[in-house]
């Protein structure tokens, strides 16, 4: 982008901010009685597809625009959605796609490194926002989104739908009401075959129809490392923050909401690795996360491999495989899940196997409630979007921005960890009791798996000491972390310093 065209974007995006905020204030008659939302999805691939089903399912709402940087995809989408009668603008620049006043919203499901510098372009150019989880790549510029919904007066929603469902909220207030007693531990699973993505002889080329320098963005400018150019970006640090950023963002999210903790934890710590197969991906296909919160630890646990040793593990499979079928039936449980939670009180425990039910138990096992509820995210964002009334947004930035900086937490006590054989791991953490339990399950999934921990150590990361009002790391090691916060940003997508 020149200059030139950088202060015409500004400018418009300035007195974008400044007509809509006004009109905000009618929206309550303009839109809610007389007009559609009129909504722009931005990244067609994966999430957005669920983005464009969901918002064709909601009434009063009309898909005026599609962007995406890789041209076939964009085409695809549109000849698709042209099928149905929708026509919708197309962009591959989403610079150019804000400063339309035609758009009322956007959806944004891009690679996690560019989810909040676009959602705050959004908010600048006066557009409302639903982000895809992780709302952040690093914990900074999270909070900058969060600032930026309260600076420019906009409905921001992050896609932490789990929180929309009936069953779960009831099920949380139930147990926060000391149905079960205090709790002792919060646990969320991420049990989900991924399979190695192969490695390369060295950088791979960039597909023809790829706006490249888009596609990075904020990140380096550097050839991508991986023989599939879509999804897998998830298992390298520059771009994604694997399942403890990807998948984990939702179950530490639900565990944190029963505990009803509003901040970061006092202190974390990551122990695990990518382990099993050698390949391109940089993230731990294996971990243990714990969260020290006052009222109970919060543990997550990732794990990749099968839960018997597979013969072809090392050659790549179905990058981005999901959790369904035979690739579910493969996968560990704990008390029967695989993804999901299990939040153990004093008196039972909660277990949600699914996204929007779940099932409370009491000591000896006996069920003794069943809580159940359907997804109706989206549909909370344009009802807010209508309304204004923020309080009443099921995904609001502010838990989001929270709840991913959990998964930034592991990742950064991941990368300033060392490899360190089983027994001395063993030794480091003995007096945890809920770590040594989870991290003992963990050493006995490897050797499963044919993994020797003391042949192929595990990382036994820092431990972290948060400061959660100023959300900065203190005492040993608080330098180096506190680099970690952010990242380096490539001009001119830089995410601005608003908190």
């Amino acid at each position: 982008m020149t200059m030139t065209s950088r202060r015409v974007f500004l400018k418009t995006a300035t007195l974008a901010t400044a007509a809509t905020v006004l009109s905000a204030r009618s929206w309550g008659q303009v839109i809610g009685a007389n007009g559609d939302v009129r909504v722009a999805v931005v990244g067609l691939n994966g999430r957005g597809r669920n983005h464009l089903t969901s918002l064709r399912a909601l009434t009063g709402v009309r898909i005026v625009a599609i962007c995406d940087v890789d041209r076939a995809v964009l085409e695809k989408t549109a000849a698709e959605l042209a099928k149905d009668g929708i026509m919708p603008e197309k962009f591959t620049d989403v610079r150019t796609l804000l400063a339309s006043p035609a758009i009322d919203a956007i959806t944004v499901a891009t690679p996690n490194h560019w989810h909040s510098l676009m959602g705050i372009w959004a908010c600048q150019a006066g557009k409302d926002v639903y982000v895809e989880k992780p709302v952040s790549h690093t914990i900074w510029e999270g909070r900058q989104l969060a600032a930026a919904a309260v600076k420019y007066n906009r409905v921001v929603q992050a896609g932490v739908q789990i929180r929309s469902g009936e069953g779960l909220q009831e099920a949380v207030h139930w147990v926060q009401a000391g149905n079960l007693g205090k709790i002792t531990a919060a646990r969320g699973f991420c049990y989900k075959r991924r399979k190695s993505i192969g490695k390369t002889t060295g950088p791979q080329p960039v597909p023809a129809t790829v706006n490249y320098d888009l596609w990075l963005g904020p990140a380096k400018e550097e050839p991508p490392h991986r023989a599939r150019f879509h999804y897998d970006w998830h298992w390298f640090n520059a771009y994604g923050n694997g399942d403890v950023g990807n998948q984990g963002i939702h179950q530490m999210d639900v565990a944190r909401w029963f505990l009803g903790e509003p901040g970061l934890p006092r202190h974390s710590l990551s122990i695990g690795g990518r382990l099993g197969y050698t390949d391109d991906g940089e993230t731990p296909n294996t971990q243990v996360v714990i969260h020290d919160y006052a009222t109970a630890p919060l543990i997550f646990e990732v794990r990749g491999l099968p839960a018997k040793a597979d013969p072809n593990e090392g050659q790549p499979g179905v990058p981005g495989a999901d959790a369904a079928g035979a690739l579910a039936a493969s996968m560990d449980k704990y008390r029967g899940v695989n993804i999901g939670n299990v939040i153990d009180c004093e008196g039972g425990s909660v277990v949600t196997g699914s996204y929007f039910s779940a099932t409370a138990h009491d000591r000896d096992g006996k069920v003794v409630r069943e809580f159940k509820g359907e997804d109706r995210h989206m549909q909370n964002f344009i009802d807010v979007v209508r309304s204004r009334q923020t309080a009443k947004q099921y995904g609001p930035i502010e838990q989001a921005h929270v709840s991913s900086a959990l998964g930034h937490l592991g990742g950064i006590s991941h990368a300033l960890g060392r490899a360190t054989p089983a027994g001395k791991t063993r030794e480091r953490i003995k007096g945890d009791a809920a770590l040594t339990e989870a991290t003992g399950r963990m050493l006995e999934h490897l050797a499963a798996n044919n993994v020797n921990p003391d042949l192929t150590p595990v990382v036994l990361g820092a431990t972290l000491t948060i400061d959660p009002a100023s959300e900065h790391f203190t005492g040993e090691g608080a330098a180096a972390a506190n680099a970690l916060l952010k990242r380096d940003y490539r001009a001119p997508y830089i995410v601005p310093s608003l908190a």
